[in-house]
């Protein structure tokens, strides 16, 4: 009964967010479509394939444990306390202000740079569908119609932006599971050693493909971005985290061991193939399958696009509300309840940055690497600071066990092994100075932090303090 009512009642919130509007299948859209589970198959399993080679799929399933261990970590927040602030709010909570700030700013980074990665996702394969027409647009225009739309749902409605993310998610896997069966029945649904073994697999491979595949989940956590709009927030939002982990990582599983399994004989390596789908549907003689996955990852590429707008514009709209950027950023359209400044402000950057790259003459999907790589450093970031906060937090609620230490602690230690990998051995330019990157843009953010607690140092005791408000509201609902 106590936690029936926990999981109901409402905390009223003043920020002009819609309140208590989405369902759990709307929730969970939201991270499932920020994922991006078709972007995998289509796109990212061909860059773990060359690195990880025939460990491609024990990189997923690494991946899929320890990002359950990270989702174990933010569920110790989402239990207790929800905001639109994600794990920029949790991260203060537990660490204070200046962790929380630059998780926050990391986040945003994240966000926005996965809109951009699977921005040129959409572009290169709607060339893919037009190529046996002679027509090819340029980038720039794809780049345009993807953000422009992902933009409108974003400022219009959150609840039509993740009912669309939902039936676009659905389709599209579902139709990439079909091609899959069919690929293995093809094949004989042979047992594959030379996988099952690891042949000719090297540690240094699987660790620089665990880099890449860390990068198909991040944005499994982009549900608590909801915490003010979500009908049942301390109970669909922790579900949603969970469940779209783990729904993902059997997905990559499955698709990667077929996928490899598909190749084997091939004279286009998995690595070398623009779209891996369609050339195994050749493959397994149904080429004209091959129409329907492109379809289904150009919406799947728009429907992550469209998470991630949403995503990052809510935490641009938290940390403006709490001084960090302009306050206008901070505001709430009057009718739809949206953060239409943040959001718009996010997707005019999402454009800028890959169109300005193809000016400059850089590949649609070289592109997609480069932004997805440095958009997985911000993931990770708030990934282990997450797991640092965990522990901390529970200590102060008089909460914590030697069980919440173990889970914080493998968390972290898994989430050190891309941050090594993306290092050690020194990865080939320009990969090896994206991290330093990656570095510089933090020390930006923490300086202009530093600068901001000299001259108004009341800005934190106000972040600080409505953080402890929404915690309170929400504890004392467990009271009940």
């Amino acid at each position: 009964m106590i936690k029936e009512i926990v999981a109901t009642s409402p905390v009223k919130q003043n920020d002009g967010l819609r309140s208590q509007c989405l369902s759990f299948p709307e929730i969970l859209a939201q991270s499932v479509a920020n994922v991006a589970p078709t972007a995998t198959p289509t796109v990212n399993l061909a860059l773990v394939f060359a690195s990880a080679g025939n460990g491609t799929w024990l990189t997923y399933v690494i991946a899929t444990i320890g990002l359950m261990f990270v989702g174990m970590n933010i569920n110790q927040f989402a239990r207790r306390t929800a905001s639109p602030g994600s794990l920029y709010a949790y991260i203060a909570k537990g660490l204070g202000s200046t962790m929380g700030v630059l998780s926050g700013w990391g986040l945003v980074l994240a966000y926005l740079f996965t809109a951009m990665a699977v921005l040129c996702g959409f572009a290169n394969y709607t060339n893919v569908l037009l190529s046996p027409t002679g027509i090819q647009f340029s980038p720039l225009f794809l780049y345009a119609i993807c953000t422009g739309i992902a933009w409108y749902f974003a400022y219009k409605d959150i609840q039509l932006s993740t009912i669309l993310m939902l039936v676009i998610e659905g389709f599209s896997v579902g139709l990439i599971l079909v091609l899959a069966v069919i690929i293995l029945s093809a094949k004989g649904f042979a047992i594959d050693m030379s996988q099952l073994s690891l042949q000719n697999v090297k540690p240094e491979g699987l660790q620089l493909g665990l880099v890449l595949a860390v990068f198909s989940y991040v944005g499994f956590e982009s549900a608590t971005a909801l915490g003010d709009e979500a009908k049942k927030p301390l109970k669909f939002i922790p579900r949603a985290v969970v469940l779209s982990t783990i729904l993902s990582g059997l997905f990559f599983i499955v698709l990667s061991y077929t996928e490899v399994l598909g190749f084997s004989g091939s004279t286009t390596p998995l690595n070398k193939s623009a779209a891996p789908l369609n050339d195994l549907a050749n493959l397994a003689g149904v080429g004209f399958f091959g129409l329907f996955i492109t379809v289904a990852a150009i919406i799947s590429f728009f429907g992550c696009a469209l998470a991630s707008i949403n995503a990052g514009a809510r935490i641009f709209f938290t940390m403006a509300r709490h001084g960090i950027f302009h306050a206008s950023m901070g505001k709430a359209h009057n009718r739809n309840g949206t953060p239409h400044i943040a959001v718009t402000m996010s997707s005019l950057f999402v454009f800028l940055v890959p169109a300005s790259m193809s000016l400059f003459g850089l590949k649609i999907l070289d592109i997609y690497g480069y932004l997805g790589t440095i958009a997985t450093y911000g993931f990770i970031l708030a990934y282990i600071l997450i797991s640092i906060a965990a522990p901390i937090y529970l200590y102060r609620m008089q909460a914590l066990s030697i069980f919440d230490i173990a889970i914080a602690a493998i968390a972290i230690i898994f989430m050190l092994i891309p941050v090594v990998g993306s290092v050690y051995p020194v990865p080939a330019a320009p990969f090896n100075v994206f991290p330093y990157l990656f570095l510089m843009y933090l020390v930006v953010g923490g300086g202009w932090f530093l600068m901001l607690r000299l001259h108004s140092p009341e800005i934190i005791e106000n972040m600080e303090q409505e953080l402890e408000e929404i915690h309170t509201k929400f504890s004392e609902l467990k009271k009940v």
